[in-house]
C-alpha cells in the first residue's frame, strides 16, 4: 500500500535517531529536490517537536498527505486518546485567521473521511515560531475540534493538559495509520487533485458510491480501448442522480486519456461556462502554487494555457472544428451536462446571429458527432448526463442526441437501462436505435448515489419528492437525512445567512443560492441581476467581498449547476409558488408577475429549483420571505403557499 506520509515512527525513536536520518527519509519519500528553504523549515519544526516532546509517549507522523485538499499535514501525535494535529508556520511572529482554518480543515478532514479518526479527539495546534512566550499568558486549551495557536514552547504542556483530562483507551497507530480514507471532494478539489496526479481511487470513498464511481470509469476505459482496437465508433451515456460524481468520471477519463504523443488524447467540454472558468482558474492556481513549492517558477498565463487543452468549453469546440473541417486532435470526447446540449433552433438561431452562419441546419449534439465522426478510424464520445437538469430554453436532454444518431449510422451506444426513466426522455427514439441492433446495456455507466453529500446520500430523492408534492414520500426522506444533513426553514434573510455562518467550521464555503428569475428579492437585499464573478465567488477567501463568504453577491442555477458548496442559503421567491392544485410558474415583466404557460418554460423553472436545492454537501436553511400586504409584487400570499407546504412537509422551523 502506498504510504500517505513521509515519516512514521514511535516518539521515542524520533527523539533517539539523528536528525539527518530522518530529515534523508522524508526527502527521499517527497520524490523529489530538497530545497534548501523546506530544509530548514523541516529542521527547525523537528527541533521544537524535539524539545516539547520529551517525556511523551506515543506515535509522530510527519507530512501526512491529504490529496482531497492537496497538500499534507505537519505533524500528526498520536498521544494515548488524542489526535493532535499540528500546523507550523516557520518564522511567523503572529496568529491570522487563515491559518487556524487551515489547520482545523486538516482536522476536519480526518473526521469526516479517515475512519480511525471519526470517533476520536481531534485536537488542531496552530504553531507560530517566533512568537514570544509569556508563560502567565498560557491560552486557555481547546478539546475536540477546537484551535489552539500556541508558542512553540508550549507545546508540551499543552498536548500534557489535554490528554490528562481526555478519556478513552490509547490510539492504536497501526490501526490509524492503515484505516480506510474515503474522501469526498467537492469537483474544484477533485478536479485540482487528478490534475495534479492522483489517481481517481485516491480521492474517492471506498464503500458502494465510490466502489460505483471506479467501475463507472473503469468501463469507460475499456469502451474506448475497444473502441481503438476495433476502428469502432462509439458513443456512451453516463446517468446518475443530482451529486452522483459524472463530472468527476468525465474528469477522470480524460486525465487518464490525456497522452498527445497517441490518439487516445481527449478533451472534456462543457457548455457550462462558470465551471469551466471556475474549474480551470482552480487548475492554474494549484499548477502556480505547486511550481512554487518545486522551486520553480510557472507563470499563470502559461499555467490557464496548459489547462485549457485539458477542460474546453464545448462552444469553442465547435468554432474550432467550423473553421478546420478536418479532424479534431481529440479521438475522445467528454461531453459534461449534455442534456443541457442545444436544439436545432436554438443552435441555428445562435450561429446566425452570432457566428453570422445563416445556413447553419443542425443540433448541437448533430454537429459535435459530426466533428468527432471525421475521423476515419475510431471515436469515442462519453455524454454525462443529469437528470432533470434542463434549466434553460433551447436545451434539449438527451432525447437530441438519440434523434442525432438516427443520421450517423455506424455509432453504438452504450447506457444503462435507467436511461428509460421518464425524466431522460429518451421515448421512442432509443427503441429505434435498439431495433437496428445499435445498443447495448451496460449497468455500471449509471450512478446510483450521491457523493455530493457525504453526510446525506438521500438528499436529492428528498427534493424530488419535494417537488413532486409527495408529501408522505418527503416526511420520511427527510427524517432520514435530518440527523446527518441539517435543513431548515426559515422567514427571515438575515436570520438565515446567521446560521450558515456558524454552521461552516475552518474554510468550507457556504453562499446565497437564488433562482435566475426571484426579482423580487431586492428588499431584503438580493439582487439577483447584479452580475457575478463565479472565479471569485467560488474560490477567494474570506476576506474578499466578492467570494461567496460574504453572503452578498449571489448564484443562481447558472452559476453553481456542477459545483457545490459546504451549506447552502437558497431563498425562495414568488416565481415559484406552491398551491393545493400543483405548483405555479411566473415570470416578472415590467411591474407584475406573469403566470408561465409553455410546458416547456415551467420544466425549465422546476429544474431550476432542483439544482438550487441538491448544492449544498453538509446542510442548508431555505428561506421563504413573508412577503408585504404593501407591495403588490411581493403580497403575503405569494409566498405563505410554498412556506406552509414545506413545513407540513416537517421541515423544521429555524
Amino acid at each position: 500500500m502506498l504510504k500517505r506520509y513521509y515519516y512514521a515512527s514511535p516518539i521515542s525513536d524520533f527523539l533517539r535517531v539523528p536528525l539527518a536520518e530522518v530529515l534523508g527519509e522524508m526527502a527521499a519519500a517527497s520524490g523529489h529536490a530538497l530545497l534548501q528553504t523546506q530544509r530548514d523549515a523541516w529542521v527547525a519544526q523537528f527541533k521544537i517537536l524535539r524539545d516539547q516532546l520529551t517525556g511523551h509517549q506515543g506515535f509522530v507522523i510527519l507530512e501526512y498527505t491529504i490529496p482531497r485538499m492537496g497538500s499534507r499535514v505537519d505533524a500528526i501525535l498520536l498521544i494515548g486518546p488524542c489526535c493532535f494535529v499540528v500546523e507550523f508556520k516557520v518564522g511567523a511572529t503572529s496568529f491570522d485567521s487563515a491559518a487556524g482554518d487551515q489547520v482545523l480543515d486538516y482536522a476536519l478532514d480526518l473526521r469526516y473521511f479517515h475512519e480511525p479518526s471519526h470517533h476520536v479527539p481531534l485536537i488542531p495546534l496552530l504553531i507560530a515560531t517566533s512568537t514570544e512566550s509569556k508563560s502567565s499568558n498560557h491560552p486557555a486549551v481547546g478539546g475536540d475540534l477546537q484551535p489552539n495557536m500556541i508558542p512553540p514552547d508550549h507545546l508540551g504542556r499543552t498536548i500534557r493538559e489535554i490528554v490528562e483530562r481526555t478519556q478513552g483507551p490509547a490510539i492504536d497507530p497501526n490501526r490509524w495509520l492503515n484505516g480506510r480514507y474515503s474522501p469526498t471532494p467537492t469537483i474544484v478539489e477533485a478536479a485540482t487533485a487528478l490534475y495534479r496526479g492522483h489517481s481517481v481511487q485516491e480521492i474517492s470513498r471506498s464503500d458502494a458510491s465510490g466502489q460505483c464511481l471506479r467501475d463507472t470509469c473503469e468501463s469507460i476505459s475499456r469502451i474506448i480501448a475497444s473502441s481503438k482496437a476495433r476502428s469502432d465508433k462509439t458513443i456512451c451515456f453516463v446517468t446518475g442522480v443530482p451529486g452522483a460524481g459524472k463530472t468527476l468520471v468525465g474528469l477522470n477519463v480524460a486525465n487518464t486519456h490525456s497522452d498527445q504523443t497517441s490518439d487516445l488524447y481527449s478533451v472534456f467540454l462543457s457548455g457550462n461556462g462558470p465551471l469551466v472558468a471556475v474549474l480551470r482558474e482552480a487548475l492554474a492556481r494549484d499548477a502556480v502554487h505547486q511550481a512554487r513549492l518545486r522551486g520553480e517558477t510557472l507563470r499563470k498565463g502559461e499555467a490557464r494555457s496548459r489547462v485549457k487543452q485539458f477542460i474546453q468549453n464545448v462552444h469553442h469546440f465547435r468554432d474550432e472544428c467550423l473553421r478546420d473541417l478536418g479532424p479534431p486532435v481529440e479521438h475522445v470526447a467528454l461531453f459534461d451536462e449534455a442534456q443541457r446540449a442545444w436544439n436545432r433552433d436554438k443552435t441555428a438561431a445562435f450561429m446566425c446571429r452570432k457566428r453570422n452562419y445563416s445556413d447553419f441546419d443542425a443540433s448541437e449534439p448533430e454537429y459535435l458527432i459530426s466533428c468527432l465522426d471525421r475521423h476515419r478510424d475510431w471515436a469515442t464520445i462519453v455524454c454525462l448526463v443529469g437528470s432533470g437538469q434542463e434549466i434553460n430554453t433551447g436545451e434539449a436532454g438527451i432525447g437530441e442526441w438519440l434523434l442525432a444518431l438516427s443520421k450517423f449510422r455506424r455509432w453504438r451506444v452504450i447506457l444503462s437501462r435507467q436511461i428509460h426513466g421518464l425524466e431522460y426522455r429518451a421515448g421512442d427514439l432509443l427503441a429505434a436505435l435498439e431495433n437496428q441492433g445499435r445498443v447495448t446495456y451496460n449497468e455500471s455507466l449509471h450512478l446510483r448515489a450521491s457523493m455530493r453529500s457525504f453526510r446525506a446520500e438521500r438528499v436529492s430523492e428528498l427534493v424530488r419528492a419535494v417537488l413532486d408534492r409527495d408529501v408522505a414520500a418527503a416526511r420520511i426522506l427527510l427524517e432520514a437525512c435530518q440527523s446527518s444533513f441539517p435543513i431548515f426553514l426559515a422567514r427571515d434573510v438575515h436570520r438565515a445567512k446567521e446560521w450558515v455562518r456558524t454552521s461552516a467550521r475552518g474554510s468550507e464555503r457556504y453562499g446565497l443560492l437564488v433562482s435566475s428569475t426571484a426579482e423580487r428579492l431586492r428588499p431584503h437585499g438580493i439582487h439577483v441581476k447584479a452580475p457575478v464573478d463565479p472565479i471569485h465567488w467560488f474560490l477567494d477567501g474570506k476576506d474578499d467581498v466578492r467570494s461567496s463568504y460574504y453572503l452578498e453577491d449571489v448564484a443562481t442555477e447558472f452559476h453553481i449547476q456542477g459545483l457545490e458548496l459546504d451549506w447552502t442559503c437558497v431563498t425562495w421567491d414568488a416565481d415559484f409558488r406552491y398551491s393545493p392544485t400543483g405548483w405555479r410558474n411566473f415570470n416578472f415583466v415590467g411591474s407584475k408577475w406573469n403566470r408561465i404557460r409553455q410546458d416547456a418554460a415551467q420544466r425549465y423553472q422546476v429544474n431550476a429549483y432542483r439544482v438550487l436545492l441538491t448544492r449544498a454537501r453538509q446542510g442548508m436553511v431555505i428561506v421563504v420571505p413573508e412577503g408585504n400586504p404593501e407591495d403588490p409584487t411581493r403580497l403575503p400570499e405569494f409566498y405563505d403557499g410554498t412556506y406552509n407546504y414545506l413545513r407540513e412537509v416537517g421541515f423544521p422551523i429555524l
